[in-house]
């Protein structure tokens, strides 16, 4: 069993950062990939980033590629998500989730945290 929770999120303007982390509980989180979704308002949730166990790989979704930064330590059993250049459209409860087959399908995940509130105003 893995548990996670989220934190972080925020109200900034636009441009400005915000880190998400999110820790997790439970023997296997070094060997899981790990990604963070997000969904807005009347919309389906969405792939954000996602990182594998070992850290060699990272995945991004087109939208945030070169503004987020995902990243992982073992050690702290947390992964973290750096946004910067942070735009209106960012603003979305923010999910951390664990064990994912392919990184980008949430279906494929196993486990989910209660997700974080990121409001970037314009």
């Amino acid at each position: 069993q893995v548990q996670l929770v989220e934190s972080g999120g925020g109200l900034v303007q636009a441009g400005g950062t915000l880190r998400l982390s999110c820790a997790a509980s439970g023997r296997t989180f070094s060997s899981s990939t790990m990604g963070w979704f997000r969904q807005a308002p009347g919309k389906e949730r969405e792939f954000v980033a996602a990182i594998s166990g070992s850290s060699i790989r990272t995945y991004y979704a087109d939208s945030v590629k070169g503004r987020f930064t995902i990243s992982r330590d073992n050690a702290k059993n947390t992964v973290y998500l750096q946004m910067n250049s942070l735009k209106p459209e960012d603003t979305a409860v923010y999910y951390c989730a664990a064990g994912g087959l392919r990184p980008g399908y949430a279906r494929d995940y196993n486990y989910w945290g209660q997700g974080t509130q990121v409001t970037v105003s314009s």
